[in-house]
């Protein structure tokens, strides 16, 4: 299943005891379709607020049923339960070993920031400061192509059994729409709350509060109390899943 979401009103990706997730509401719709339950499992989990251009999840279901001959048959059935913050994009068959998150290659995040005050856009972008230094932020991003141990940009106490990280791709770009940048960040695998941490911590960076070797340091300490704070995670999209 390839969907996207708007996270304002979900309170992230997977299922919460007394909260509203959006696997949840996923699940609760093809439950209500098929007739029987179809537990899904995400490429990812994505935090509360966070937005997906582009998730992943797989399901399993009888190989005898319809569904499962022509599974494009549930698109338009789920869009129509889902609500308007989420969207089915293609539903398709894969192997029967086929698994959304450990067959996952790589991911991308972008984080999105506006130079100017906008009444379209607030809501899915962070309000950036004039004059944020995109040169320098970018020679520091450079350094995480370099990096393993991700630990200074990770959550504590989260339940990972290991912060090493493998980043491909880590690069703030400017939008062809006036004011607007975001930060592109692509690896194997991401922390909790990894992605926001990095880019707050670029964010000092680029008001010139840490320099290039100050941001080496952070890397080196591997102590998230070093580095920058967490931001904001309307602005932040799960972009794509490569497989």
């Amino acid at each position: 299943m390839h969907l996207g979401y708007c996270g304002a009103r979900f309170h992230g990706w997977q299922i919460q005891p007394h909260d509203n997730s959006v696997q949840q509401t996923i699940e609760e719709a093809l439950a209500t379709i098929l007739r029987h339950s179809a537990p899904i499992v995400g490429a990812g989990r994505t935090d509360a607020g966070v937005n997906a251009r582009h998730m992943v999840a797989h399901f399993d279901i009888d190989a005898s049923d319809a569904y499962c001959e022509d599974p494009q048959m549930l698109v338009g059935k789920l869009n129509a339960l889902v609500g308007k913050d989420i969207v089915i994009y293609r539903i398709e068959r894969v192997a029967d070993d086929a698994h959304a998150r450990f067959d996952a290659k790589s991911r991308t995040y972008r984080y999105y920031a506006l130079e100017e005050k906008s009444p379209f856009f607030h809501q899915l972008a962070w309000k950036a400061s004039r004059g944020l230094d995109y040169e320098a932020m970018n020679r520091a991003a450079a350094m995480l192509l370099d990096t393993d141990d991700f630990t200074s940009f990770a959550k504590l106490h989260s339940d990972a059994k290991t912060n090493i990280c493998r980043v491909t791709h880590a690069q703030w770009h400017r939008c062809d729409e006036p004011g607007v940048w975001y930060f592109e960040i692509t690896a194997d695998r991401f922390l909790r709350n990894m992605v926001r941490a990095v880019v707050g911590t670029l964010v000092e960076v680029g008001r010139g509060k840490l320099d290039i070797d100050g941001f080496a340091e952070v890397i080196r300490k591997a102590d998230r109390c070093s580095a920058g704070t967490s931001m904001p995670a309307h602005a932040l999209y799960l972009w794509n899943v490569e497989y």
